[in-house]
């Protein structure tokens, strides 16, 4: 798979194995299957992984991989990886979060996944009506320079507050975002910040979940309950994106665009966000070695103009979503933001 270098000496791979389906809400976790899927990954030059703190399980698990395959690492067999990590304070502690409790949750990273040094911890905060996240924010930059996290970056944040964090000297190396042809809010202000200072995207949802394959197409509209909470996050942009119907009439363009490449709708969707600027990686929660062969077909094709002109056919009739980054999911009273777990840190 193709590599980008993010910052001097520090490359990944343009796709990202993704680990919340690794979590809770997501059904039962074969362990040992789920260790031999990441060999096969890493093996097929798939070597970042993206999981978080409230990942349920998830980091221990990655550290049980790095453990159980640390002879290959150390004799060169497998390549090295890199392990995205986040940190995420519970709602109930932002208004008191003290860098002691920060420095106990990036301890506990550092156990969980076996490591000495994080290679990104990448910062959420659920409410802005607390300001901690920049105080916040600065202790994670102090932990930077003490040599426990090698790379700091942010997720689900808007323009105007990492506006403040660079202000206040925190060095930001990558913004993890939602982005798909579903959802294009990034577009708006964010990506001017990001060109400026160069923070590239690591992008997920870029496949709404798994909505944007051939799976979808020509289906019904799913009735609830859905078969995990991936599924249920991701149905409710399409509502925002102009219903099923309209969803339906954008896989059948992709449909049409996969069948010149001879991929999946999976694929096209991903690299149409690939082809995007300040795009350095799709975060892809694929859930099994099954996937691999599709994903490293990502390598040997590019959208046209003619793909991207049809594609836009579509977007330019669509609802939305519209206004800031992250706004619509950060209110906890709405649809989107209602199903969100605020409180997944707690010990």
């Amino acid at each position: 798979m193709k590599r980008i270098e993010i910052r001097p000496g520090y490359s990944i791979s343009k796709v990202i194995k993704g680990g919340w389906h690794l979590a809770g809400g997501h059904g039962i976790i074969d362990q040992n299957k789920a260790l031999e899927d990441m060999y096969q990954f890493v093996k097929a030059g798939i070597t970042t992984f993206d999981c978080a703190d409230i990942y349920t399980g998830v980091e221990e698990l990655i550290g049980k991989f790095r453990k159980k395959y640390q002879d290959e690492f150390q004799s060169g067999e497998l390549a090295p990886i890199q392990i995205h990590t986040k940190y995420v304070p519970d709602y109930s502690s932002l208004a008191t979060l003290k860098k002691e409790d920060t420095v106990k949750i990036i301890d506990r990273s550092l156990r969980r996944l076996n490591v000495e040094q994080l290679d990104l911890v990448q910062f959420a905060w659920w409410d802005y009506q607390f300001p901690r996240y920049l105080e916040t924010a600065v202790h994670l930059s102090e932990l930077q320079k003490s040599g426990k996290i090698r790379h700091l970056g942010v997720t689900n944040f808007d323009t105007v507050r990492i506006k403040e964090m660079l202000n206040a000297g925190v060095e930001i190396t990558t913004n993890q975002v939602q982005y798909s042809l579903l959802d294009r809010r990034v577009e708006n202000s964010m990506s001017d910040l990001a060109q400026e200072h160069n923070i590239p995207y690591l992008c997920y949802g870029s496949i709404a979940g798994g909505f944007l394959s051939d799976r979808y197409l020509e289906t019904s509209d799913p009735t609830q309950p859905y078969e995990n909470r991936s599924l249920t996050k991701y149905r409710l942009i399409i509502d925002e994106f102009g219903g099923y119907n309209l969803f339906q009439e954008l896989l059948k363009v992709l449909r049409t665009i996969a069948d010149k490449y001879h991929v999946g709708v999976a694929e096209i969707a991903s690299k149409y966000v690939l082809q995007k600027p300040m795009v350095a990686s799709v975060i892809i929660g694929a859930r099994n070695n099954k996937h691999l062969n599709n994903l490293k077909k990502l390598d040997y094709f590019n959208l046209n103009n003619d793909d991207l002109e049809a594609i836009s056919k579509i977007i330019d009739i669509s609802k939305g979503p519209y206004g800031p980054f992250y706004e619509l999911e950060r209110d906890k009273t709405g649809k989107h933001g209602s199903i969100m777990k605020y409180n997944l840190n707690e010990s």
